[in-house]
């Protein structure tokens, strides 16, 4: 038998199951009740989501024309009850509901739970602002929980040694989302602190559902934050979203990347700033100085001094030591606040690992931790070695 010439083609099969849903009369009109998830209001007016129970879910479309009329806006955990058309999406071969009105049916379970750990956790005075840890201002090793794989790592990295190539990202990877996500994000920040290996912590990730978020928002994770010795800056899902992670934390940042400029200061910025106090100082004691000269000059002309007597005339020579006293006072402090600003670049520049690295040294890792032992390597073992221009792949023979 000829199978080909029966067949039907895909778009045919989705063409007539759309058709026999459309005539359904029932799914023309029906109400459904359910969780948002997944909302997304789109910059033509549109609104997709998800609605879900505890044991299935339905994509959902509601169009400009109709979300002008709601009178309050949806979001991820609300609970609504919508009206609408069930129909097939021919293109993905998906059926969906076509909103026409919404109406909010209270907040959903996860929702709820947020807002109850938020106010309980608040009582205890997790939030309060006198218990945020400051920033440091030079920290030299930035400690980075957050996925090992993704844009958020590689960016925290780009901006850091962007503004600061002295800085030393440590990553300790923790899964972001799922199930026992949360336990492992707060062992991490307890290793951290055990071992002292970062100056600031930088907990991350990108952007996602509640539910994708929701290990940020586990008690576990709160508490971890709130006794950590070393300062975390949280930079959890997008600028919109804000978890308990957000409220814990001595320090939010909107995103990955801004957390990164918070963290890691500008070298330029800094030294555009020295070289200013310098030049205002320089400006100053000048001013100082021609201001001095000037009353020294009016002196001598004044007319009681005309004809100065001897005690006048030792006055006036008084007056040229202070002023000489001055001038080399003023000197001296000028050396050496400029020999204070080389000091401190030296010893900026003496601490850099990449100074290391230029005098032969190399770094070398294994599986992405560092080697620091023969005795970890093995005949036939991969590593990568990280010279001062560079990385080299080597095999252990």
């Amino acid at each position: 038998m000829n199978y080909e010439k029966i067949a039907i083609s895909v778009s045919d099969l989705n063409k007539y199951i759309k058709d026999k849903v459309d005539q359904d009369e029932y799914l023309n009109n029906v109400l459904v009740k359910g969780e948002i998830s997944n909302f997304k209001h789109h910059y033509t007016g549109h609104m997709y989501f998800t609605l879900k129970d505890d044991k299935s879910l339905i994509k959902c479309i509601m169009f400009k024309t109709y979300t002008a009329g709601l009178n309050f806006m949806p979001k991820d955990g609300m609970q609504v009850i919508v009206l609408g058309t069930i129909s097939v999406f021919e293109r993905d071969g998906v059926y969906q509901i076509y909103c026409r009105a919404m109406q909010s049916n209270g907040i959903g379970d996860l929702h709820r739970e947020y807002e109850e750990l938020k106010s309980k956790l608040e009582k205890e005075g997790l939030f309060d602002s006198s218990n945020k840890k400051k920033i440091p201002i030079m920290p030299r090793v930035i400690g980075v929980l957050t996925s090992q794989t993704g844009s958020v790592i590689r960016d925290i990295i780009n901006v850091s040694t962007r503004r600061n190539p002295n800085v030393y990202i440590k990553l300790l990877p923790v899964p972001v989302q799922g199930e026992g996500a949360s336990d492992k994000i707060a062992d991490a920040i307890y290793l951290m602190n055990k071992e002292n290996l970062a100056d600031v912590l930088i907990l991350a990730r990108g952007g996602g559902s509640l539910e994708d978020l929701w290990p940020f928002n586990e008690e576990v994770v709160a508490r971890a934050i709130y006794h950590s010795r070393i300062p975390i800056i949280s930079a959890v899902g997008h600028e919109t979203d804000f978890t308990i992670a957000d409220f814990v934390a001595d320090l939010r940042a909107p995103t990955p990347s801004a957390a990164a400029e918070l963290a890691v200061p500008d070298i330029k910025e800094l030294e555009e700033k020295l070289n200013s106090y310098i030049n205002r100082y320089k400006i100053s004691l000048k001013r100082k100085i021609e201001f001095m000269r000037l009353r020294y000059d009016k002196v001598m002309k004044s007319r009681a001094f005309s004809d100065p007597l001897k005690s006048i005339n030792e006055n006036f020579m008084r007056i040229d030591q202070n002023i000489k006293v001055l001038q080399d006072s003023i000197n001296n402090k000028f050396i050496n606040s400029k020999n204070l600003a080389f000091n401190i670049i030296n010893k900026l520049d003496a601490i850099s690992p990449l100074k290391t690295l230029t005098r032969g040294y190399c770094i070398s890792e294994k599986s992405g931790n560092i080697v620091k032992s023969s005795k970890s390597l093995e005949k036939d073992d991969e590593i990568i070695l990280t010279f001062c221009d560079g990385k080299k792949n080597a095999k252990i023979l």
